[in-house]
């Protein structure tokens, strides 16, 4: 699982037009699923994204969690984080999660997020065409790949 968290001040993402999710300060992280991920690479991922002190203390010092601050969550299934880029110019996706097991790995990603921050967790719409909207806040931009733990 690949995973792009920004810190944001404001994010939301619309289909047709129509907002379908909308988060004031916190996290907007776009999430890769690849063939290869399982749900315990989710719930690694979850535990680094939650404890992720990139948050501002009173000295602005970033000390703080998204739970400290009790900051906001939008996530938006992303697959172009698994492109392969290596020959030519187009991008191979080949190792990007089919939909059979993507959809349920996403959905799980988000249902326990939300149980670790006691709070419900903003979405896109898997496979949808959708604009995404979002402020970046300092900025602060973290990479993180379960692949690639160390």
């Amino acid at each position: 699982m690949k995973a792009v968290v920004q810190r944001v001040s404001e994010a939301s993402v619309s289909i047709g037009g129509n907002v379908k999710s909308a988060i004031k300060a916190g996290f907007m992280v776009l999430l890769g699923i690849s063939d290869a991920d399982t749900e315990e690479d989710a719930r690694w991922l979850i535990g680094k994204i939650s404890r992720l002190r990139v948050f501002d203390d009173e000295d602005g010092v970033m000390n703080r969690s998204i739970q400290d601050i009790a900051g906001e969550v939008l996530v938006i299934s992303q697959f172009t984080l698994l492109a392969s880029y290596k020959k030519g110019n187009r991008p191979s996706y080949i190792h990007a999660a089919g939909h059979e097991k993507a959809i349920p790995l996403y959905e799980f990603f988000c249902n326990e997020l939300s149980k670790e921050l006691g709070k419900p967790v903003g979405t896109g719409e898997f496979g949808a065409d959708m604009q995404v909207s979002l402020v970046n806040d300092g900025p602060v931009t973290i990479c993180m790949d379960t692949h690639n733990k160390e």
